[in-house]
């Protein structure tokens, strides 16, 4: 009897819950479906839930167009040079400021979450000058540099948080054992470290897969330099949008980071939860 009224109660809640995930989950439901549809049954009047009839050919289109390939591979490059330099650098950053006291330890750390609290969008303009006079428009590195500028402060406080839930004692007794603090690290820590790593990488990947604004604005001439967000609007023309194909790319470009988050899933949680841990 318990268990039912306490089921009871909890009704509302998990209602609540169900109606959030599918708002949540219908612009995708609806972006998968579209990308199925053939091109009378988009532009119909009658929206369809589900298409009557399926098509592969808006995946055709979105596969066959100009620097499908060649964008595919900027964008890989691009986003994982800058999750590889954030982790590198935010690890020893954050190791420094949860295993060590020095002057200014705080003061780095408030410029850290204010970096973090920043919106990176307003700093386009800046930015954009910033790379011109130095010469570096149009070039990759350039994407990979910013995209690394904007997870950095995440990556450096979530490890901060991670490291300093770690019990210190296990790195003194290995250095006791005689490891010195860098293998002490290298073979106590840093293999504990694996949840907050795969968070931060997660968050990263996302954040620079995704970016649509820097590589619209810092590649203009070079063509060839473009990432995938930007060769999505490339289905806009005078006559319209293709909205088939469009949704056919969305689809592909979604695929990466959803396997991503599959593999990383299991450590997320709790890399995220070990970030918050004050140090």
């Amino acid at each position: 009897m318990n268990v039912r009224r306490a089921g009871l109660r909890r009704l509302p809640l998990h209602a609540a819950a169900t109606a959030t995930v599918a708002v949540c989950l219908f612009p995708v439901y609806w972006m998968v479906t579209t990308a199925f549809k053939p091109g009378r049954d988009i532009q119909s009047d009658t929206p369809q839930l589900w298409p009557h009839t399926w098509t592969l050919e808006h995946f055709r289109t979105a596969v066959g167009a100009q620097g499908f390939a060649l964008f595919w591979r900027n964008s890989l490059l691009v986003t994982a040079g800058a999750v590889l330099l954030a982790l590198i650098v935010a690890l020893g950053a954050s190791f420094a400021v949860a295993r060590m006291r020095w002057r200014g330890r705080r003061q780095f750390m408030l410029m850290v979450f204010i970096a973090q609290m920043a919106p990176w969008e307003a700093l386009i303009i800046p930015v954009y000058i910033i790379s011109r006079d130095t010469g570096m428009l149009d070039r990759l590195p350039t994407l990979t540099l910013v995209y690394f500028m904007m997870t950095l402060p995440f990556t450096i406080v979530v490890l901060r948080g991670f490291i300093a839930a770690i019990p210190e004692e296990l790195e003194e007794a290995a250095q006791v054992d005689g490891c010195t603090r860098r293998s002490a690290f290298r073979h106590i820590t840093f293999p504990l470290l694996a949840p907050g790593l795969m968070a931060t990488s997660l968050f990263g990947y996302v954040t620079a897969w995704n970016e649509f604004a820097y590589a619209n604005f810092l590649i203009i001439k070079q063509q060839d330099s473009r990432t995938l967000p930007v060769w999505l609007s490339s289905f806009q023309n005078v006559f319209g949008t293709d909205w088939g194909a469009t949704m056919a790319a969305s689809t592909l470009f979604a695929l990466p980071a959803l396997a991503v988050f599959l593999l990383l899933q299991r450590h997320v949680t709790s890399g995220f939860a070990a970030g918050a841990v004050k140090g």
